[in-house]
């Protein structure tokens, strides 16, 4: 059964779910949050979900706020949609406004719920060291990713992969996903969540890319994994800052931070326990380079050791 759908998002990341709907179902509005100026010249640039439904041309809106906003509540009811979806929307939405549809509010939740509720669940499964994230359609009510479950699937996170290679693949299961929820309205059965199993996912901050190298080498490398679309790896040696763009598990044993060895493949840091090889570096104000060439020329010796970070 075709449905009409409101559809919620804001980043690229939400653009494939927004096209996945749109191929079974009927898009009557499209919210997004507003333009923000973006670059040196602080052009006023739209959203990726607001760019791509003004290409479609869909009925779009950008309110700057929800909460007591009565006319776009009146223009989400004057859509008909009998249902809206939220998918990294970006904004709290008030109780009043989760009435206005037949079905409520879907939101497309990349994490097993109860677990890593928040803006930032794919980074902090990595940085967790997670071997399984997944997604979850849940009925949102007014609170943080507290609502009842109505579909989950799991999804087996590789060893290497990164946060975005991570984001990728549970966009495209989260796009089918929400279209098997629509598809099952009248069927499904909430599952509410146990709150005794919750975990929280905040918004990254700077200082989480920080090394802690005081942790074993998996846990620095885990860090590195959900941290590397921002604000990425850092480490400070010798007064320099360096952006750690690129590394991978090696063997090693030294104090922790202690430059152990520098050769061709790399510039291997000792960890609490372990050790990681760093391949590519960026010192401040610089491009990405070699960490091989980046220590050549940097004027260290073995044995100096990176600043230690307690996170």
């Amino acid at each position: 059964m075709t449905r009409r759908v409101a559809f919620f998002g804001s980043p690229a990341f939400a653009v494939p779910v927004l096209d996945a709907i749109r191929a079974e179902h009927e898009v009557v509005l499209v919210v997004a949050q507003p333009d923000k100026p973006v670059g040196r010249g602080l052009r006023l640039t739209p959203p990726p979900v607001a760019a791509h439904a003004a290409e479609l041309g869909l009925p779009l809106q950008q309110p700057a706020r929800l909460r007591g906003n009565s006319e776009f509540a009146a223009q989400l009811q004057a859509s008909g949609a009998e249902v809206a979806v939220t998918c990294a929307y970006g904004k709290i939405l008030p109780a009043a406004l989760l009435q206005l549809p037949r079905y409520g509010f879907l939101n497309t939740h990349t994490s097993l719920l109860p677990r890593y509720r928040g803006a930032a669940p794919i980074q902090w499964a990595l940085i967790r060291g997670e071997q399984v994230s997944g997604t979850t359609i849940m009925q949102t009510d007014p609170g943080m990713d507290t609502g009842p479950i109505l579909l989950q699937e799991a999804l087996d996170i590789p060893p290497d992969w990164t946060a975005p290679e991570l984001a990728d693949a549970l966009q495209q299961q989260a796009a089918r996903l929400i279209v098997a929820a629509l598809a099952q309205l009248d069927t499904l059965t909430p599952t509410p969540q146990d709150e005794q199993q919750a975990t929280l996912a905040p918004l990254l901050e700077k200082r989480d890319g920080e090394v802690r190298w005081h942790e074993s080498a998996q846990a620095v490398y885990n860090r590195y994994r959900g941290v590397y679309s921002w604000p990425q790896s850092s480490g400070r040696i010798g007064g320099q800052r360096l952006t750690l763009r690129q590394m991978q598990l090696a063997a090693g044993q030294g104090a922790p931070g202690e430059v152990l060895a520098a050769d061709a493949q790399g510039v291997l840091v000792a960890c609490g326990e372990g050790a990681v090889r760093l391949l590519t570096v960026q010192p401040d104000s610089r491009r990405p380079m070699p960490a091989a060439d980046w220590w050549r020329g940097s004027g260290l010796a073995l044995g100096e050791r990176f600043e230690l970070t307690q996170g």
